[in-house]
């Protein structure tokens, strides 16, 4: 090569190696991981509470963090333990690899007569490398309810790293407690209706689906039996009612008279069998061999389940008594009856991913079912009323008191809230427009908004921040 365009050559690399490492050099490092308690203050009224240390992200080697305890007005040991151990003054956590999140338990023992001003303080005194202690770094536990005067909380919909677009968590908020319960998706399969009527629900928030066959004996029920396409769910489907009762889902405005599944007759012969797909959402079925068949009896005191997939011949058979305190009473076909919602009383909004609906180019066509993150409903079952305050009418969130609550319609529609507080597209985040006002089944009145929950406003997705007051004690 020439000398001349051998330097030149050489100088071109030169340069465009430095620039190379420079733009390497300058790409912004992931944002300090934080832990922090999920709120301030909590109350704690039954025989066991957990309280949780979370992160900004899934970590990738094991993290310890140590916690020191300061009762007020109770000994350790006497009125109340932990676990991990915390008889020394500090317990101690490890955040597992891959989480986000650790947790620890308090108990009471029966037969203790407590005051109500008892309390616990815990704080976060050390985090192992690379974590750092964020704000909420205290916590104070009372040993009674609360009602809240307000706080900020990061709902934790993540329970890993997986996409918060994909978020694995439903969780339920109690206002007055500042208290979220964060609970997987898939740890549910049936809800059991604990009111007057005799309903069955499927799990949404899974895109699980279902449809029935004219058979009333599990033994007889095969694959054969089901196309497994009538399963599937998805943007194929179209519904043009404003009910979106789509046949194979429940219905998504929570409408119990419109579940999937009929009720449950108190004559046995008329409750046939039922098969599930259970997770779904885009047209997606599971494995034939993996699909459940089910059928549900009603007795005098609540439900008996029978089950089994849908191939096999042993028939197992789960009792679920109705439990006026819940919404719902739970059970997976892996582990049988477990713990999902808290009680009626005891929650105020979910923050999930679900089956829901759109509707289908141009507006007035078609809905079709759809499946999306970010949507949160309230308790209309357990109570909870809402109404959306627009700031155009005049009053801002930082305005609003009790003075306004008189101009204020209240609804119990579950929906209210749904996916009306964020913006995926155009100026992507959290409306600012806008702001929710809660009653929540104690009849307290709390003012909400959203302040972040995605990566263009601030937040991180799959962990929406929201900030609340209290407007007008019950």
């Amino acid at each position: 090569m020439h000398s001349r365009y051998k330097n030149l050559w050489i100088l071109f690399v030169s340069v465009a190696s430095f620039f190379a490492l420079s733009s390497c050099d300058d790409e912004p490092a992931d944002p300090d991981n934080i832990a922090i308690f999920e709120s301030a203050e909590v109350g704690f009224e039954g025989s066991q509470t957990e309280i949780k240390v979370t992160l900004s992200r899934a970590v990738k080697n094991d993290v310890p963090v140590t916690i020191t305890l300061a009762p007020t007005g109770v000994t350790y040991g006497t009125d109340f333990t932990t676990e991990p151990d915390g008889s020394s003054g500090s317990l101690t956590l490890t955040i597992p690899s891959g989480s986000a999140q650790a947790s620890f338990t308090v108990s009471k023992p029966a037969g203790i007569f407590l005051s109500g001003k008892e309390s616990i303080g815990f704080t976060l005194s050390s985090v192992g490398e690379p974590v750092l202690i964020g704000e909420t770094a205290s916590l104070k536990l009372n040993f009674s309810a609360i009602v809240s005067e307000g706080s900020q909380l990061q709902l934790n919909g993540l329970i890993a790293a997986e996409s918060g677009t994909s978020a694995g968590n439903s969780v339920f908020v109690d206002l007055s407690n500042n208290q979220q319960t964060p609970i997987a998706r898939t740890k549910w399969d049936l809800g059991f209706y604990g009111g007057d009527d005799f309903r069955v629900i499927i799990n949404n928030t899974t895109g699980a689906s279902v449809v029935g066959i004219s058979k009333t004996d599990l033994t007889q029920v095969t694959s054969a039996d089901i196309d497994p396409n009538a399963l599937k769910v998805g943007q194929s489907q179209t519904d043009p009612t404003v009910n979106e009762n789509f046949p194979a889902i429940d219905n998504v405005f929570g409408d119990l008279s419109k579940t999937a599944m009929p009720v449950v007759s108190a004559t046995d012969a008329e409750n046939k069998v039922y098969i599930i797909n259970r997770i779904g959402g885009t047209n997606n079925v599971g494995a034939t061999a993996d699909l459940v068949k089910i059928r549900v009896l009603r007795t005098a005191s609540g439900y008996t389940l029978q089950y089994a997939k849908i191939n096999e011949t042993t028939i197992k058979s789960l009792a679920i008594a109705k439990d006026a305190t819940a919404n719902f009473s739970y059970v997976s076909f892996d582990n049988g009856a477990v713990s999902v919602e808290p009680a009626k009383a005891k929650w105020d909004i979910e923050w999930t991913w679900s089956i829901y609906y759109a509707p289908n180019p141009p507006p007035s066509g078609p809905n079709i079912p759809y499946a999306f993150s970010d949507l949160v409903f309230i308790n209309h079952l357990g109570g909870t009323q809402a109404a959306e305050v627009l700031t155009s009418t005049g009053v801002t969130y930082d305005t609003f008191n009790e003075s306004n609550v008189a101009g204020i319609t209240f609804k119990s529609d579950r929906n209210l809230i749904g996916s009306n507080w964020r913006a995926t597209t155009g100026t992507v985040g959290v409306k600012t427009d806008r702001f929710y006002v809660i009653k929540d089944p104690g009849g307290n009145i709390y003012k909400l908004k959203f302040l972040s929950f995605h990566a263009a406003d601030g937040g991180t997705r799959g962990k929406p921040v929201i900030e609340y007051k209290l407007v007008k004690k019950a």
